[in-house]
């Protein structure tokens, strides 16, 4: 097997991995944390926010985006018949995990992050459960988006 195969097949593992990470909280963990008591709902999620930082996720996360940058350079550097499959991968990698990360779920995080918990926080709380997970769904459709792309530029 070729270096590049070996580093698609890693980077569409990748994309799963995370991808199911994000379907276990868009499908069960959210609603689970929502039904709690506002307080430890959000307490729990800033929780899991601290948490996942020191976790092998976050090795994961970014180096799946570093591979499929690396792959969508190389499709477009030598095009080949995979080059479209490995920049569509790439892009729906980069874009609808990273960047919406970044834009749309980090700033989230970091709003219940800095609440007052002694205060009300019932409609932080809701309007972080409800973006949050809408944001989620898109980084879940993103990475196994990402992940058949990497998949379908195996078949070349």
């Amino acid at each position: 097997m070729s270096l590049i195969a070996t580093l698609i097949i890693a980077a569409a593992l990748g994309s799963a991995l995370i991808g199911g990470l994000f379907f276990a909280f868009s499908t069960f963990v959210m609603r689970a944390l929502g039904e709690r008591p506002v307080a430890e709902g959000m307490a729990a999620m800033v929780a899991i926010n601290r948490v996942i930082l020191r976790s092998l996720f976050m090795p994961v996360f970014f180096g799946t985006a570093l591979l499929a940058a690396g792959l969508g350079v190389f499709g477009l550097v030598r095009w080949t018949p995979a080059s479209l499959w490995l920049i569509g991968g790439a892009l729906a990698y980069l874009v609808g995990s990273i960047v919406v990360t970044m834009v749309w779920n980090v700033p989230l995080n970091n709003r219940i992050d800095r609440a007052d918990p002694a205060a009300d926080n019932e409609a932080l709380w809701r309007h972080y459960l409800d973006r949050w997970t809408l944001w989620n769904h898109v980084r879940t459709v993103a990475c196994l988006v990402a992940a058949g792309l990497f998949i379908r530029a195996l078949l070349g």
